[in-house]
């Protein structure tokens, strides 16, 4: 509990317990007692979350986001609110960067793209407090009109944006997060699938210019691997030939229960690429790609290059639409959480954003539809031509009957065949 003390001069004092169980003091001045009083509950609100560690209330966390920087700071100096050096936009965005080592390079490479398109908008001076719901949205319009960027990549943006604001939420820097409300659910988009054929894939493979390039290529397209975290990750320890099997590890799944490794078949598709690498491997090497390891070595810039090559056009998402071919191609022949075990995603993530419907589903859609009819005009004909059959017949038995009858007079006096049969017996020559 915190308590109120009132100097002769008319000042008054808010004291109370820290968590370390030492008395601390913070002077407000020449305040009124019911302005006192008001402080004195929050602070008791703020002393209680910092000893239990629990989050503020909404109505406390708003108080501190509104609070001026003089109290602010008396606040931070007893330990009750974190100190605001980091209140404005481009100090908050600084440490928030770097305290996140725990993030992967691509990752950290998203917040960049993030960070710079904010402080580009708002400037790295901009108060965090003085950041609203409706700069926000003025943002997100920004991204879209003057940096142009695609409705996905804007969503991304967004997402990353609500994430380091919340983080400042939770460090009490801000009330609410203004970005919270942004759609950021990246969406499907149809227009950047493209379904890479085998013939497309063979002339790529041959304008290949070494072995490892061709293994490379046909990683993405017949292994579904990911590029190129999972290429550059292969060791010749991962590859079972007699089992005919390959350990796959994943970066990106890593944080996942059990998602840090995956085994995929030996594909007949991919084996020959594999073998032919392992033939010109050294002794002792390693990885199974030892060239474009570096960190410059553009992939993606190298891989339209040899498409171009190869006499064809560069599709849209180079590699990430290699690894939606295959996924594809596989659902058609194996069970959808068999495929994805291989391929390293969820259900879910392969029906959103992997499995494509492609111009051979029409095809073959088609042709089925145009076998059942065949099979249903071929069933209804049937009967048909059998009472045909069987309408012809039947006058050619009456007129064998009535020839009969009139040969031998009346049908009830027919004589009896005897075993010679009808005809007169013939002498044998």
């Amino acid at each position: 509990m915190a308590s109120i003390s009132r100097e002769a001069n008319g000042r008054r004092t808010i004291q109370f317990v820290g968590s370390d169980g030492k008395r601390r003091s913070i002077r407000l001045g020449k305040v009124s007692q019911k302005t006192a009083e008001a402080v004195k509950v929050q602070i008791e609100h703020l002393a209680a979350a910092g000893e239990t560690r629990h989050a503020l209330d909404g109505e406390t966390a708003r108080w501190v986001a509104d609070l001026g920087d003089d109290l602010a700071g008396k606040l931070a100096a007893v330990g009750l609110v974190p100190k605001r050096e980091a209140a404005t936009l481009g100090d908050f965005l600084q440490g928030y960067v770097d305290s996140r080592g725990d993030v992967k390079g691509s990752t950290a490479t998203v917040y960049g793209h993030t960070r710079r398109c904010l402080l580009g908008y708002f400037g790295p001076d901009k108060p965090l407090r003085e950041i609203t719901q409706g700069d926000a949205d003025s943002w997100r319009l920004w991204l879209v009109s003057n940096q142009e960027l695609a409705d996905n990549t804007v969503r991304r943006r967004c997402g990353i944006a609500k994430q380091f604001f919340k983080a400042a939420v939770r460090r009490r820097l801000l009330a609410e997060n203004p970005f919270g409300d942004l759609v950021a659910a990246v969406r499907r988009n149809e227009k950047r699938y493209y379904f890479v054929t085998r013939e497309e894939a063979q002339a790529v493979l041959e304008a290949c210019p070494d072995a490892q390039w061709r293994l490379l290529f046909a990683l993405g397209r017949y292994g579904g691997l990911r590029c190129p975290s999972e290429h550059l990750g292969l060791r010749w320890v991962d590859v079972d030939w007699d089992r005919d099997r390959m350990t796959v590890h994943s970066p990106k799944t890593e944080h996942h229960p059990g998602g840090e490794s995956r085994q995929i078949p030996l594909f007949p598709e991919l084996r020959p690429y594999l073998e032919e690498v392992w033939e010109q491997a050294e002794p002792g090497t390693e990885w199974v790609i030892t060239r474009y390891r570096d960190s410059n070595a553009n992939l993606r810039t190298t891989l339209q290059k040899i498409i171009r090559r190869a006499g064809l056009k560069p599709w849209p998402k180079l590699w990430q639409n290699l690894r939606s071919t295959r996924e594809t191609e596989l659902a058609e022949s194996y069970p959808i959480h068999v495929v994805c075990e291989w391929i390293g995603n969820s259900q879910a993530v392969a029906a959103k954003h992997y499995l494509q419907v492609t111009d051979e589903h029409f095809a073959r859609a088609v042709q089925n539809a145009v076998h059942a009819t065949s099979e249903a005009v071929q069933k209804a004909v049937q009967p048909a031509a059998a009472a045909t059959r069987q309408e012809a017949t039947e006058p050619q038995r009456l007129l064998r009957v009535r020839l009969v009858a009139a040969t031998c007079g009346d049908l009830g006096q027919y004589p009896q065949v005897g075993d010679d049969g009808l005809e007169p017996p013939t002498s044998t020559v």
